[in-house]
C-alpha cells in the first residue's frame, strides 16, 4: 500500500524541503490525508487501521464529535490569545476542568503545547521547590527532546550526538522487571537521595509504564515503595503520565492502580484530542514553590494556553467522561492481551505479550519490530516498532475501537507476525 506511486511521489516531495533526520522516507510511508475514529486513509485512497492512535494521542479516536464541535465553534470566536498577559477565557474553562479530576484537593497547572515542554516545567519546579538540581530518571526513560527533557531521557541513540550540551545532573537507575530487582533499584534510589549522587537530588522522574522503551511494566507495588523513598527524603517524585495518562491505561492516570498520588504529574498525548497540548499540574502547596508573577513570567511562551487547542482539550475531557474512555480502555485492553496471548502461544519469534488497559506490547525474540510493523501495515494496519532495538511490537489504539475493529486489527497483527 504506502509503495503505490501517490505516497512515493509525496516521499520524494518532502525530502526536498524536509530536514532529513525528520522523516525516513527510504520506505515511502502513507501520506494521511483523512481520519475518522480508528480509520486512516491515506493520499492513494487507502483505509487503515489505525492501533498506534497517532502516538497515543486519538485515545478517543480520530476527530471525535465532542472535540470537533468545540474546534469549530472556538474557530470562529478566537484563535490566538496571549496567554499570560491577556488569558484567552477558554483557557481558564479547561484548566478547571483538568483539575476537577486530579488527585490533589486543590490543583495549579502549568499549560504546554507538547510533552517536553511539560517535563521541562516540572523538572524547574522540583528545583524551585527543593533547591536541589540533581534528578534520579530511570534506564529506558523517554521524557522528551528538549535539551533539559532530554538529559533525563536514556536512549544514547537520542542524547549522543548532544551529549556535551547536556546537564551533567541526572543519575539514571535500573527499571526494574522483577521484584527482586525492584528492592535493588529501590536501594539504589535511596543512596542517591541520601547523598551519593554528586549533585543534590530534588527529583525522581519515572513513567509509570515506560512507553517507547517497550511497554514496560514495573513489578507491583514497585512505584508506591519509590514514592514512599521519595517523600521520606523531602524530594518530588514527577510522574511523566504524557502516555499513560487520560485514562489510556484504564483509569484516568496510571499511578492510581498502584495507589500513589505523585508530586507532579505530567500530562500531554491525548489530553488535546488531536491538537497539541499538555500540562505540568501538581498540588498548590508545590506549585506555590514558584514566585507570582509580576507581568513577566519565568516560564512561558507565545502559544501557552493557546484557544483552539484549550478548546480542543475541553472536547476531550467531555469525551474522557462521556464515553467512559477508561473502562472501555480497561475492557478492551483485558481483551486484546487474552487474544494475543492464545492466539500467539507458541510462536517461536514471540518472547511476551504484555500490557495494561490499551497499552501493550508483543516482544520478538529478535530486533523484527520494524519488518512486523511494515508486514502489517501491507495488510491495512497501523502499528509501531519499539524498545532500543525495536523488539516490540507497541499496540495504542483508540478506545472508542467496537469489538470487531479490534479483533480485525489484532488478527492482521498476529498474521504479521506468524
Amino acid at each position: 500500500m504506502p509503495t503505490e506511486p501517490a505516497n512515493r511521489d509525496w516521499a520524494v516531495r518532502l525530502a526536498r524541503v524536509e530536514s532529513r533526520n525528520v522523516t525516513d522516507v527510504r520506505h515511502a510511508p502513507p501520506f494521511w490525508t483523512e481520519a475518522r475514529g480508528p480509520r486512516v486513509r491515506d493520499v492513494a485512497g487507502n483505509v487503515y487501521l489505525d492501533f498506534t492512535g497517532a502516538f497515543g494521542v486519538a485515545l478517543a479516536g480520530h476527530r471525535h464529535p465532542l472535540v470537533e464541535a468545540r474546534l469549530r465553534s472556538q474557530a470562529r470566536r478566537l484563535l490566538h490569545g496571549m496567554g499570560d498577559i491577556h488569558p484567552p477565557a477558554v483557557k481558564v474553562e479547561f484548566l478547571e476542568a483538568l483539575a476537577a479530576i486530579l488527585p490533589w484537593p486543590e490543583s495549579r497547572i502549568i499549560p504546554g503545547l507538547s510533552g517536553s515542554d511539560v517535563v521541562e516545567a516540572a523538572l524547574k519546579t522540583a528545583q524551585l521547590a527543593t533547591g536541589r538540581p540533581g534528578i534520579v530518571a530511570f534506564e529506558g526513560s523517554y521524557h522528551g527532546l528538549t535539551l533539559g527533557a532530554l538529559a533525563t531521557t536514556h536512549r544514547d541513540h537520542f542524547r549522543k550526538p548532544f551529549y556535551e550540551r547536556l546537564a551533567d545532573q541526572v543519575r539514571f537507575v535500573p527499571f526494574p522487571a522483577s521484584p527482586s530487582r525492584a528492592a535493588e533499584v529501590l536501594g539504589t534510589v535511596t543512596r542517591l537521595l541520601d547523598g551519593a549522587s554528586p549533585v543534590p537530588a530534588g527529583a525522581v522522574i519515572v513513567e509509570p509504564i515506560q512507553g517507547r522503551a517497550g511497554v514496560r511494566i514495573p513489578p507491583p507495588g514497585f512505584l508506591a515503595e519509590l514514592a514512599a523513598i521519595v517523600t521520606e527524603r523531602g524530594a518530588l517524585l514527577i510522574a511523566d503520565e504524557i502516555f499513560t495518562g487520560m485514562g489510556r491505561t484504564g483509569t484516568n492516570f496510571a499511578c492510581d492502580q498502584e495507589g500513589v498520588t505523585p508530586d507532579l504529574v505530567c500530562l500531554g498525548k491525548a489530553l488535546g484530542g488531536g491538537m497539541p497540548l499538555s500540562a505540568c499540574c501538581g498540588p498548590v502547596e508545590v506549585m506555590n514553590a514558584w514566585p507570582s508573577s509580576t507581568g513577566e513570567a519565568i516560564h512561558t511562551s507565545t502559544f501557552l494556553g493557546n484557544p483552539m487547542s484549550c478548546a480542543a482539550g475541553l472536547g476531550f475531557l467531555e469525551a474522557l467522561a462521556g464515553d467512559d474512555l477508561a473502562g472501555r480502555a480497561r475492557r478492551l485492553g483485558a481483551e486484546a492481551l487474552s487474544f494475543l496471548s492464545d492466539a500467539l502461544d507458541g510462536c517461536d519469534r514471540v518472547a511476551e505479550v504484555r500490557g495494561r488497559g490499551l497499552m501493550l506490547g508483543v516482544e520478538m525474540r529478535d530486533a523484527s519490530g520494524p519488518d512486523v510493523t511494515r508486514g502489517a501495515l501491507e495488510r491495512g494496519l497501523i502499528v509501531l516498532p519499539a524498545g532500543e532495538r525495536g523488539e516490540v511490537v507497541e499496540l495504542t489504539p483508540p478506545a472508542i475501537l467496537t469489538r470487531d475493529e479490534l479483533r480485525a486489527g489484532l488478527e492482521i497483527l498476529v498474521a504479521a507476525i506468524r
